[in-house]
């Protein structure tokens, strides 16, 4: 799992190890390496900008599943933080989808965002296309971070690629306490949309939110077997 130590991959890991799954979490720094001895990860270090040791990470830990939870949003979401995310997006993905290949991944799930769709009235389903004439901001964002890594994960034959359009995070250890935004998921509900895309659904795109907000959620209600009403706790 790469960013095994953030909000989603810190929810994610008990619902792995409980379920039997073994395992290795890759992290930059010596702080999320001690996080992760002490959930019970193998952790290995790597910076995912570092393609080298990503590939060897990757080979290393010679996963059946590599899953894809980094972000780059601790300086906030101004037009700089927007930029480090787009290239995090961008290049990280690419790394790790190279290491993935050459390793025999068998499927790889990845995060996005649900509010990257191009302008029309709500909801949004799975099916309609992204913002790729976006503008300003926006376009950092889609063109340039969240296009790629979908490009990235699912145009390609070499393994399964997931893609899970995330709605704007609240919850124990996000920025919200509440629901907020036009299409919100509790973080443990999308840990758990994540848990599910391991062994459920087949390659493609999920939205990932409540439902009767802006996007359609029927495909991850059928296909996974998900639900935004999960929280820590219950048995899966």
């Amino acid at each position: 799992m790469a960013g095994a130590t953030g909000v989603v991959g810190r929810t994610l890991i008990p619902l792995l190890r409980n379920a039997g799954y073994a395992v290795t979490g890759m992290t930059r720094t010596t702080e999320g390496k001690a996080v992760l001895d002490a959930m019970g990860v193998t952790p290995v270090l790597a910076d995912v900008y570092d393609a080298d040791a990503v590939g060897k990470a990757v080979a290393a830990a010679a996963p059946d599943i590599l899953i894809h939870q980094l972000t780059d949003l601790s300086g906030g979401v101004d037009a700089e933080g927007a930029r480090r995310n787009a290239r995090l997006r961008r290049e990280g993905t690419a790394n790790l989808v190279r290491a993935a290949r050459a390793a025999g991944v068998r499927r790889v799930i990845a995060q996005s965002i649900a509010w990257a769709y191009a302008p029309k009235a709500p909801p949004f389903s799975e099916g309609d296309p992204l913002d790729i004439e976006a503008t300003g901001q926006r376009a950092v964002t889609v063109l340039e971070g969240v296009a790629p890594l979908e490009s990235a994960v699912l145009d390609q034959g070499d393994f399964e690629g997931v893609v899970l359009r995330y709605g704007q995070f609240y919850g124990p250890g996000t920025w919200s306490a509440e629901p907020s935004g036009t299409a919100p998921v509790h973080v443990e509900a999308a840990a758990f949309a994540a848990f599910l895309a391991v062994d459920h659904g087949g390659p493609g795109v999920y939205n990932i939110a409540e439902p009767g907000g802006a996007v359609t959620t029927d495909k991850a209600l059928y296909e996974l077997g998900w639900g935004p009403d999960f929280r820590i706790g219950q048995k899966v």
